[in-house]
């Protein structure tokens, strides 16, 4: 919604406060203003011109030689390419040294040999949006009327000197979808009165009833129709400033009748509709839903197929509006137009949101229809209308108006208790306080005792329940001035779990190894939902997905992490690390839902480390996975419960490919893309994890435990053993470790080799041992004594031997 402050004031009296300032007390009482935009700031120098003469370019057959009255001692030449323009007219005139939109200043200057001496300018050029100019002027400079005084600042005669709050209402808040309901809220918020406007009434022999019947067969959707007949009317343009103020709404100006109504709607919030009365072809306004298939041709040459539920104005037979929505082109208000038939109704916002919806036209009138109109100026909008087409179209308004009334509008009554007001806001307001409020309001309040029954006005639809009370007192006694407290309770709400503790030192870690957090979809294809998964279950699919693509619910996050490297790769960004912690769902039985269980992913492509300038290139690879994946539980406090096996999962390097068990218990896998996969996708070497994080999360981690620096030397003895090829490493580890005893502190592996000078079937597998004590200096005879313990149960257990 936007506010015209320069037009508000018309309501409510504004002295001594600013448009911002305003904005920021409407801000405050709960209805944000999203902007106040100064519409002529830092623009300057343009007046209203008259032209006195015009003649062709001597040298250019698109351009005129316009001799333009500023109001000073000397008229001057303008060189002027509207095709427009012509002797006589009064127009915007940009002068020497005058700054247009966009800093565009304007200078003397020569064109085709001829002197120009200012600029005549289009309201586009004033900074006015295209879409609201009026079409005569939508291509071409603007024509004042013929009363504007020459030498008038046209900033101001354009209502461009104003300032436009724009108001950023909520659903509820229909009531502020007007002039009048901004006017009531910043009186309630200054404490001051609303000014509503005069409206003369018109006496006329004639009665609108011998002109027209209303007819309602849709009660229910339509309680109140109000009829009024204005004869006699000229159709031009509406006054200059009305057309300024809908301009500055968002409202392109059309003419005098179609400009009125727009302008009520504005300041009332109650939709109008004017009809070509002697196009109507009856004396009868029936108003019915429509048949199946019916048609209509709206006011932007449409036509357009009516359903059932839709609501229709007809002439008895045929439909001549889409009730709420559009006019139809058989009624609109023409330049031949003598008779107007002005409409103001009250319709229910579903219908009319239906209509809406289904022919794709949304309008100012039927979106304040859909939040809500207030029955009670149904009426007076209507006359308000008629007053103004009088005015300002020469109308004669007929005697009375033709209805049909069924409406059932009674205020709410709400009463509550001064104790509760404060209980839920905190304060010690008293009583009186409270009255004040809701009277500044002007709502109608009564005090019984602690209780106050408040009685509110048909306009504030969006008050019915004590909570909407407590809402006005909080918000007109002021947000700020409510007293902050902290929550009282056994324990202070708003901590994390340690299940979201662990999980935020997961994503941490990771984003601080290098990775970058990935978001996917949950929903995928029935052919990559159940690759990669890490538990064997039926996929489930939606029974009605928006698209294949996203049919079926994913078991694994793998492959959304490959198409994500596949489209990085197709972009020439080939170097990528990315991880993604997310639900994958599980089936359980029919009509069930799934089960949930949270996993983490992630894959990796391209180079790890690079410095170019000392030649280092370092790609990623199955260690630098795991790497990753033994800092993570390290953190944890898990890595002395994590072993590594290989494995053989489908879509995975055979070879290059381990499952990850904690505690015994298979949790995931880490390795490379099978080499068919990578071809299929176009990927590079990529290598990949996915564990199950809810049982990381939950496994009991070890406890921290604290060593003082060795104040003794330790003691390495390295061993290249000689085993069978399919004797793991880490099984090797494990019985070094468990046999060296106390006095082992450290294994490493730092060499394999398989070549020519290896026995067939057999591999070397070198390992570093460090051996220290504590307490004491260990002897070469103590070291020797765990190191043979070591190398006996490596044979009897492996059947290793040393290498030569």
């Amino acid at each position: 919604m936007f506010v015209s402050y320069r037009w508000l004031q018309e309501y409510v009296d504004l002295s001594g406060i600013s448009p911002e300032e305003l904005a920021e007390k409407i801000t405050k009482s709960g209805i944000e203003v999203e902007g106040v935009e100064k519409k002529s700031e830092g623009l300057k120098g343009v007046v209203v011109g008259h032209v006195l003469e015009k003649e062709k370019h001597p040298e250019a057959d698109k351009l005129n030689k316009c001799l333009v009255d500023l109001g000073q001692e000397n008229p001057v030449q303008i060189i002027c390419g509207a095709a427009n323009v012509d002797k006589g007219q009064k127009v915007a005139v940009a002068t020497v040294g005058a700054v247009l939109p966009g800093n565009f200043k304007i200078k003397k200057a020569k064109l085709r040999g001829e002197e120009s001496n200012g600029m005549i300018c289009s309201l586009q050029e004033l900074g006015i949006e295209p879409k609201v100019v009026a079409k005569d002027y939508s291509s071409g400079i603007f024509v004042f009327p013929s009363d504007a005084e020459v030498g008038q600042d046209a900033f101001s005669l354009l209502g461009l000197d104003d300032s436009i709050l724009e108001l950023g209402l909520t659903p509820n808040r229909a009531d502020a979808m007007s002039m009048l309901g901004v006017a009531y809220e910043v009186a309630a918020i200054l404490g001051r009165e609303v000014k509503w406007p005069q409206i003369e009434e018109h006496a006329s022999a004639e009665d609108a009833s011998e002109y027209i019947s209303v007819n309602v067969e849709a009660k229910e959707d339509n309680p109140l129709y109000v009829a009024k007949v204005i004869k006699d009317v000229k159709i031009g343009p509406s006054p200059l400033w009305m057309q300024t103020l809908l301009m500055n709404s968002g409202i392109r100006p059309h003419n005098n009748i179609v400009d009125i109504t727009n302008y009520v709607l504005l300041e009332y919030g109650q939709p109008l509709h004017a009809f070509d009365y002697d196009k109507i072809g009856s004396k009868e306004i029936l108003v019915r839903k429509a048949s199946e298939g019916e048609k209509i041709v709206t006011l932007d040459e449409t036509e357009r197929t009516l359903k059932a539920d839709h609501l229709v104005i007809t002439n008895g037979s045929e439909p001549i509006a889409l009730a709420g929505v559009m006019g139809g082109a058989n009624s609109e208000v023409g330049s031949d137009t003598t008779t107007v038939l002005l409409e103001s109704a009250y319709f229910t916002g579903g219908v009319i949101r239906k209509a809406s919806k289904d022919h794709g036209l949304r309008s100012e009138a039927s979106s304040r229809y859909e939040k809500g109109v207030d029955p009670n100026r149904v009426r007076q909008s209507a006359e308000r209308a008629a007053d103004l087409m009088a005015k300002y179209a020469a109308g004669t308004v007929l005697k009375g108006s033709v209805t049909s009334d069924s409406l059932q509008a009674e205020p709410a009554v709400v009463s509550i208790t001064l104790d509760k007001i404060n209980k839920v806001l905190g304060t010690e307001l008293q009583i009186t306080q409270i009255k004040d409020i809701f009277e500044r309001l002007q709502f109608a309040a009564v005090v019984e005792g602690q209780e106050i029954t408040v009685t509110v006005p048909t306009r504030r639809g969006d008050i019915t329940i004590e909570e909407d009370l407590i809402e006005e007192v909080a918000r007109l006694y002021g947000y700020d001035n409510l007293p902050v407290t902290l929550p009282v309770a056994e324990t202070v709400p708003g901590g994390l779990t340690p299940y979201q503790l662990k999980r935020r030192r997961v994503r941490s870690f990771l984003e601080g190894a290098g990775l970058y957090q990935a978001v996917t979809y949950s929903l995928t294809t029935d052919e990559k939902a159940g690759q990669y998964s890490l538990e064997k279950a039926d996929t489930i699919r939606l029974a009605m997905p928006m698209s294949e693509e996203r049919s079926t619910l994913r078991l694994s996050i793998t492959p959304q992490l490959l198409e994500i490297l596949k489209y990085n790769l197709a972009r020439q960004n080939d170097s990528i690390a990315i991880y993604e912690t997310g639900s994958v769902f599980l089936k359980t039985e029919e009509d069930e839902l799934p089960i949930e269980k949270e996993q983490l992913a992630g894959a990796l492509t391209g180079l790890w480390h690079s410095q170019l300038w000392q030649g280092e290139k370092k790609p990623v690879d199955f260690y630098v996975a795991k790497g990753v994946l033994e800092g993570l539980f390290t953190e944890l406090g898990l890595a002395g419960t994590v072993t590594y096996l290989p494995a053989d999962i489908a879509g995975m390097h055979p070879g290059r490919t381990a499952e990850i068990k904690l505690n015994g218990e298979p949790i995931g896998f880490v390795g490379q893309v099978h080499p068919s996969v990578q071809k299929e996708m176009d990927l590079k070497d990529t290598f990949v994890f996915e564990l199950s994080l809810q049982s990381i999360l939950q496994a009991q981690a070890e406890p921290i435990a604290y060593e003082s620096i060795p104040r003794f030397p330790s003691i390495t003895r390295d061993i290249a053993l000689v085993v069978n090829s399919e004797t793991a490493a880490g099984d090797i580890y494990g019985i070094i470790l468990e046999a060296g005893g106390k006095l082992l502190k450290e294994v490493s592996i730092f060499d394999l080799y398989e070549g020519d000078r290896m026995e067939q079937g057999k591999k070397s597998v070198a390992f570093s041992l460090k051996y220290l004590d504590p307490e004491r200096t260990l002897t070469d005879e103590e070291v020797t004594k765990a190191h043979n313990k070591v190398l006996k149960a490596v044979e009897e257990k492996t059947g290793a031997t040393l290498r030569g």
